[in-house]
């Protein structure tokens, strides 16, 4: 609900389900940020309103009206450069005599409702019950005009921002930066949450305490990139899962993005995100308007768990969109890791008709296919089938999967070309190099220049051709290189810094085209895995591949680090073979299936070669998954400490448990009547047979069974230990003993039981006795190196 009180100086107060967001026109025109927090009962500015007397030593005073007032010593909704204000600045605009201060004071601000999810090329949030405040600032010495656009969500405790710029003079003026949205809070102990990483290990959170230095997360990689997400958070110390202050921020783009904290030499701390400035300029003529992304903030009482939350309901009704947006998404196999380049029709087919035993319901076929593709340097933008792999063409291996039952999908790189391809032999002037000077490439391959409107229309028109030639349902959209020598032909000399920024507005153009005109297509982004995860990617395709790392243990903390920001239902997630193909590690096929299930489930295996055992266990985790899909695909999704948080580690004592060792999730249907949780640790604890699971988000006063997955073990896993108990010695990987693991199987722990919902939380289910060198039988719980168990919990009807 948004509340204005006053004319001249207003006091705007937005107001969420649990939250409270206010700002004060002062004396001077500046808005000044009074609260954002959780809700409270506000009719007025009094005691809210900093008082100034005097303004602070050496610092410079706005005016000679305003002796009390310095800009660097308030906490304002919008900042420029020019009048006393030296920290980092929301706006930077070179002006038409080449000066660079601005001063934009308060105007008028009008009222409306409703938002469409998109405007002026870039997607937004949607909703018909938003309320939007619109409040225009004015520059009279420089004719310009600022428009600070707010969206209340009141249902998900989320508000946005964006804001729009207006040239109203005679010449061209340049932005050299415009931020989506700032906050100036009061001082405090703050920790700002980022999620970096690289190529195979995103989204790794890394927490930073905020003291007089700037910290900034930002990409220069011409995408959101996997090296720092846009999603970050800031937090009062000390605040955990369940309990602190917490806000968390977004923003809807999928380009070059600015985040930074800055902390003042008077304790008040600046939140700014936005477009990246660095390397940006946009030449902004007479009567023309800029407008920047949306940049999406929530606060939570409640902690991690609470701020997500919100963010995951935000981003499920108010940026997904489309015919996939509330529909259960299939298990797929993808061809990638059991062919690579190396695909053939009769070896596809081999893979799909397994694929058909086991339960999945959708076969991708990866790169490849296309082209004389056979490695990665050649055949980007040739967009028609290699008839000496697939000699009926897309349409021909496409009815044939379908004619076992199965959904048929591909793989594309559409905003690619390669050297030695048809595409850029004919047109070279579309692919991004700077003329006449040399290129650095990334994977072979150059970035085709989106920011040309026939380069858009050349990709929407081949995509609808191959989109339309078979019946394909699925489609896998990769964007493999960042960016380098940024340039475009389509542009003259004094406007290069807009390419980027017009890269990306040209890619939403081609991608609603696209998802427009072929809505029953599942469009699945990725990036060379993570590279362009983000919201913007999520107003347009309703999933995206988290990461080209298959391994379970690495994907357990890259899907945690999703999970802060994101629901899982846009998180896609593959069973993957052992070793694994990006760290050779070994894990139990189980926890591959156990960790990969809390995402979009697929595989990535050649199922042809393997073992029975193996099989059997596909074909069981797919049957579980169909069973609970919709719990873990649109459920409640938590994060806890895990079974054995208590539990010492070689190198530590007995209370501190080794960092990053146990991941705990669980996912809570809607109506609280069904739950999944699932417990993983990467090192085993030597002598530590106790756990405790405490599920969460269920309803306290309701009777629900929980019960361990059925599971078998392989006997070779337990090694020499055989003959302890064998009636003859057993040689380790002998015949002998590959033959008894044939016909011999260790069962999992069972585990069962009738609780309240209250005494799971928090007391705690107590789990069997796990293995600790002092016997073992079928009621002992075998939790080795990357363990892992999925408990399924059920209402009890009484």
């Amino acid at each position: 609900m948004i509340t204005v009180k006053g004319d001249k100086t207003p006091l705007f107060i937005l107001d969420t389900g649990h939250t409270t967001y206010a700002m004060k026109v002062l004396d001077t025109g500046h808005i000044e940020h009074l609260y954002y927090g959780r809700k409270i009962h506000l009719d007025s500015e009094d005691g809210l309103t900093e008082q100034h007397e005097f303004a602070p030593g050496t610092s410079v005073v706005y005016s000679p009206e305003h002796g009390n007032i310095s800009l660097e010593d308030m906490r304002l909704e919008m900042s420029s450069y020019g009048k006393g204000d030296v920290r980092e600045a929301f706006v930077e605009i070179v002006n038409t005599d080449g000066s660079r201060t601005s001063d934009l004071l308060y105007k008028g601000y009008a009222e409306s409702k409703g938002r469409d999810g998109g405007t002026e090329g870039l997607p937004t949030s949607f909703g018909e019950d938003a309320e939007v405040l619109t409040v225009t600032l004015e520059d009279k010495d420089n004719h310009i005009r600022l428009e600070l656009i707010y969206c209340v969500y009141s249902d998900t405790d989320v508000i946005t921002r964006t804001s729009r710029l207006i040239n109203d003079g005679d010449g061209d003026i340049r932005i050299r930066r415009l931020m989506s949205t700032q906050i100036d809070f009061d001082p405090g102990d703050y920790v700002f949450s980022t999620f970096t990483g690289a190529w195979a290990r995103e989204m790794k959170r890394t927490d930073m305490s905020v003291a007089s230095a700037r910290l900034v997360n930002s990409s220069y990689t011409g995408n959101s990139s996997n090296r720092a997400n846009p999603f970050v958070m800031l937090s009062s110390r000390g605040c955990t899962e369940d309990y602190g202050d917490v806000y968390g921020f977004n923003l809807v783009y999928s380009g070059n993005h600015y985040e930074s904290v800055e902390k003042s030499p008077y304790g008040k701390v600046r939140f700014l995100s936005g477009i990246n400035p660095t390397s940006f300029e946009w030449k902004l003529a007479k009567g023309e308007s800029f407008l920047t992304p949306e940049a999406v903030m929530t606060y939570s009482s409640t902690g991690y768990n609470g701020m997500s939350g919100q963010m995951h309901d935000f981003v499920s009704k108010h940026i997904l969109r489309g015919p996939w947006k509330d529909r259960l998404r299939p298990v797929l196999l993808n061809s990638w890791e059991a062919s690579y380049f190396k695909i053939s029709e009769s070896k596809l087919m081999r893979l799909a008709r397994k694929a058909k035993q086991v339960g999945i319901e959708l076969f991708v076929m990866d790169d490849g296919w296309f082209g004389e593709r056979n490695d990665d340097t050649t055949s980007l933008g040739d967009w028609f089938p290699d008839t000496a792999k697939l000699p009926g063409g897309l349409k021909g291996i496409c009815d044939k999967v379908r004619a076992l039952g199965l959904q048929f999908g591909i793989w594309v790189e559409p905003e690619m070309v390669s050297r030695e391809s048809g595409l850029y032999l004919a047109h070279p002037e579309w692919a991004m190099e700077i003329p006449g000077k040399s290129h650095s490439e990334g994977r072979n391959q150059m970035v085709l220049d989106l920011a040309n409107v026939e380069v858009q229309d050349h990709i929407i028109n081949v995509m609808s051709r191959v989109f339309s030639s078979a019946e394909i349902s699925y489609v896998k959209w990769d964007m493999n290189r960042n960016f380098s020598d940024v340039f475009s032909r389509s542009l003259p000399a004094d406007r290069q810094g807009e390419v980027t920024h017009r890269y990306i507005l040209g890619l939403y153009r081609v991608m609603k085209t696209l998802t427009e005109k072929f809505p029953d297509i599942l469009f699945e982004g990725c990036a060379s895995g993570g590279n362009r995860f983000d919201l913007g990617i999520l107003s347009y395709f309703p999933q995206i591949w988290g990461s080209d790392d298959t391994d379970a243990a690495v994907r357990a903390e890259i899907q945690t680090g999703y999970s802060y920001g994101y629901p899982m239902s846009c998180v896609t997630a593959h069973v993957s073979d052992c070793p694994n193909h990006q760290t050779l590690r070994r894990t139990p096929i189980e926890t591959r299936f156990n960790v990969a299930s809390f995402g979009v489930l697929g595989y990535e295996c050649n199922l042809v070669d393997m073992s029975k055992d193996d099989l059997d266990a596909v074909t069981a985790q797919i049957a579980m998954y169909k069973k609970w899909r919709k719990v873990m695909q649109f459920g409640r999704f938590y994060r806890r400490s895990s079974v054995n948080d208590s539990i010492g580690a070689p190198g530590f004592s007995c209370l501190e448990p080794l960092p990053g060792n146990d991941t705990s999730w669980t996912v809570v249907s809607a109506d609280k009547s069904r739950a999944v949780s699932m417990t993983m640790q990467i090192l085993t604890h030597p002598n530590a047979q106790w756990g405790v699971l405490k599920p969460m988000g269920l309803d306290e006063d309701t009777k629900y069974h929980i019960e361990g997955r059925k599971m078998k073990f392989d006997l070779r896993e337990f090694g020499g230990l055989i003959n302890y108990v064998a009636p003859i010695h057993v040689r380790q990987d002998s015949l002998q003993h590959r033959t008894i693991a044939r016909f011999y199987k260790m069962k999992a722990e069972s585990e069962s039981h009738d609780m309240y919902g209250d005494a799971m939380m928090y007391a705690g289910v107590h789990l069997r006795s796990a293995f600790a060198s002092g016997g073992y039988n079928e009621n002992m719980r075998y939790y080795p190196d990357f363990g892992s168990r999925l408990y399924t919990i059920e209402k009890i009807d009484k």
